[in-house]
């Protein structure tokens, strides 16, 4: 009977593309309130029905176990404060069954204070305990841990078994309030194996925020995309693993539950200074950060909506990058990487073909939350497209891609694996084809076929797909695309 329910349902992903139960974690930069101009965000501009869940940033600790308020004017009511905490949790009053986390962390929080109390058990369930206590007085629904990173800026290897040990005592407390627990973990493999015993951290937590972003930026002497979909094929050694699919390969192939694994995607880009703007493709030698948005004002770092707001002006060129699959833009010795609708709908479909959690973003203050350059918030519109079943996310229109996508480019991302159909309603194992793991794969002799493998009680599903007429499928890509645009076939 499981099977068979397994199978119905599988059945109705392939024919929709659409997984009404996917997440979608939205990460809210607090101190975005402060921002000048058209970049200052307010509670009320959020739109919760585009979030399953939407993360509150951030909260401090104490070497004394103490969950600190940072910002006591911008996040509680009294003092004449701007009570962000009570106008955040009452955004659930617009999305009936949205969740409301708070995170604790952040770059700038960095390790030493972490570590310490993740050392120190009475200190540790002193911390457990005031966590509780703070999620009960402001009425969140969950708590996301984002110390960046254990055994790493200041940490100590031991930090690796103790923050198994944090999450295991969160887990078991907040279990018995009905509260979430999450955590935000760096992704790339030379960065994770020194913080994270990751079978362990998926045991402990409901999702895994994977930050699968910043693997290129101005502290390179080159020039680079933010969040690359797959690896160049002029990429080797520690820079073929920079990518999003690198990432969540090592992750699951570490024991993660892809299940819990929630996507990274960013509603920024990574910004630099060409030294020569006439060398201006990917690898193009750097002199430092790019020039400061208007909203976020950081050297290195552009705001989608910053971004849009440059190429609706003029003068940008976009190129679309055909292997890594995501856009990057000159002009001068300005140069940027980022995401947009286009490259995000490629990732949404990515999420669905290897069966993850969902996506999240950091974060929606960077969306073009205000619609100065179209709609309002076009990034998550887009991943609300594939990802959920919501009359509000509709796709990004022709006129958005056409603006950042050049004419006679042909996008595999516009045929989608929705379009096949499976030969029977039954699971076929073809007698020469086994599986080694879950995933899509192309059948050796017919480029036109494909098989899903799953695993279910201890062994594999295996169900035979086919392409429409005159397409093959491409294992780059997850999709079926046309015959001329796929290798080895």
């Amino acid at each position: 009977m499981y099977k068979a329910v397994l199978l119905i349902v599988f059945l109705a992903f392939v024919a929709n593309n659409v997984q009404a139960d996917k997440k979608i974690v939205c990460y809210f930069g607090s101190w975005a309130i402060y921002r000048p101009g058209l970049g200052k965000i307010h509670i009320s501009d959020i739109d919760p029905r585009l979030c399953t869940h939407l993360i509150y940033t951030f909260v401090g600790i104490s070497t004394d176990g103490e969950v600190k308020i940072l910002d006591s004017w911008a996040d509680l009511a009294n003092n004449s404060g701007k009570d962000g905490y009570g106008k955040f949790n009452a955004l659930r009053q617009l999305s009936p069954g949205l969740k409301t986390l708070v995170a604790i962390g952040g770059w700038n929080e960095g390790s030493v204070k972490y570590s310490e109390v993740a050392a120190n058990p009475e200190i540790r369930a002193r911390f457990v305990e005031n966590v509780v206590k703070f999620l009960k007085e402001y009425k969140f629904d969950g708590f996301d841990v984002d110390w960046e990173y254990p055994n790493q800026r200041g940490g100590k290897p031991i930090d690796k078994d103790n923050f198994v040990s944090l999450l295991k005592e969160l887990r078991h407390a907040l279990d018995q309030h009905g509260y979430l627990l999450s955590v935000a973990a760096g992704s790339a493999e030379k960065s994770a194996s020194l913080s994270y015993h990751i079978a362990e951290v998926s045991q402990y937590v409901h999702f895994i925020n994977l930050m699968t972003y910043d693997y290129n930026g101005s502290w390179d002497n080159f020039v680079g995309i933010n969040a690359p979909l797959y690896a160049s094929s002029k990429d080797t050694g520690n820079s073929a693993e920079l990518n999003v699919n690198a990432s969540v390969r090592y992750w699951l192939s570490q024991g993660a539950s892809a299940e819990k694994i929630v996507l990274g995607v960013p509603a920024y880009g990574r910004s630099f200074t060409l030294v020569n703007p006439v060398n201006n493709g990917i690898g193009a030698l750097s002199s430092g950060p790019g020039n400061a948005g208007p909203y976020t004002q950081q050297g290195g770092t552009l705001g989608y909506n910053e971004i849009c707001s440059y190429l609706s002006q003029g003068g940008w060129t976009v190129v679309r990058d055909q292997e890594q699959r995501v856009p990057y833009a000159y002009k001068g010795n300005q140069w940027v990487g980022y995401d947009d609708p286009t490259s995000l709908l490629e990732k949404a479909r990515y999420i669905n073909s290897m069966g993850l959690g969902g996506a999240m973003m950091w974060s929606i203050e960077t969306d073009d939350f205000r619609g100065t350059c179209g709609e309002k918030y076009p990034l998550l519109k887009a991943l609300n497209s594939v990802l959920r079943d919501s009359a509000i996310a509709s796709s990004p229109s022709d006129s958005d891609d056409t603006t950042v996508v050049p004419p006679e480019v042909v996008e595999s991302t516009s045929i989608k694996p929705t379009s096949t159909k499976p030969t029977s309603t039954q699971p076929v194992t073809p007698s020469n084809f086994v599986c080694i793991r879950e995933g899509y794969f192309r059948d050796p002799q017919d480029c036109s076929t494909f098989y899903f493998c799953r695993f279910v009680e201890n062994d594999y599903m295996i169900y035979t797909l086919h392409c429409p007429n005159g397409l093959h499928f491409d294992t780059l890509y997850n999709v079926c695309n046309y015959k001329s645009l796929v290798t080895n076939c």
